[in-house]
Parts: structure tokens; C-alpha cells; sequence
């Protein structure tokens, strides 16, 4: 059986809360000027702010790059949070 190694390398950097540049992007869910949302390896990424672009996207490298007025960024890592099931269904199990 071929072992399968998974790289786990995640990096953000922000500049003046106007260019941020993230490694370990594995996709981009969803972007507009206002909100970017990419799945990393460190779980969902939720990028927002105002005037947001994508400058360059390489999903082959992992890499993602845009600029914009930076307002927060939230992670979701789908293990303590969105796991299966609706609000009420983990309520009433």
C-alpha cells in the first residue's frame, strides 16, 4: 500500500491591512469585492473587506494573492465548526 504524504504548510502575510499573500490554498469557494473565502489547509479561510481583488491565483503552487481595504479574517476549520447536520438535528441529536 503507497503511503500518501500530506503537506501541511499554511502561511499568511499582511501588508498595511491592504495586500495579503496565503500559501496552502487548495481552492477558492467564493470572492467579490467584498468577501474572498478559500479552503486552506488549515481550514475554510473567510477574507473581508472592501475593494477586495484577486491579483494572482495558483492553485498548482497553492498560492493566492489580492489586495484591497482588509477588514477581518476568520478561519473555520469544519472540525468544531459546519459539522454535519442542521442547528437543531445536533440540538435533538
Amino acid at each position: 500500500m503507497e503511503e500518501k504524504h500530506i503537506n501541511m504548510n499554511h502561511r499568511l502575510v499582511i501588508n498595511d491591512r491592504e495586500r495579503v499573500s496565503i500559501t496552502g490554498v487548495s481552492d477558492v469557494i467564493s470572492f467579490d469585492t467584498d468577501i474572498v473565502m478559500v479552503e486552506t489547509e488549515m481550514g475554510t479561510l473567510t477574507i473581508k473587506g472592501a475593494e477586495l481583488h484577486v491579483n494572482r491565483l495558483n492553485l498548482e503552487k497553492e498560492e493566492l494573492e489580492l489586495d484591497g481595504q482588509i477588514e477581518s479574517l476568520e478561519y473555520n476549520d469544519g472540525a468544531r465548526y459546519g459539522s454535519k447536520g442542521s442547528f437543531m438535528s445536533k440540538l435533538f441529536g
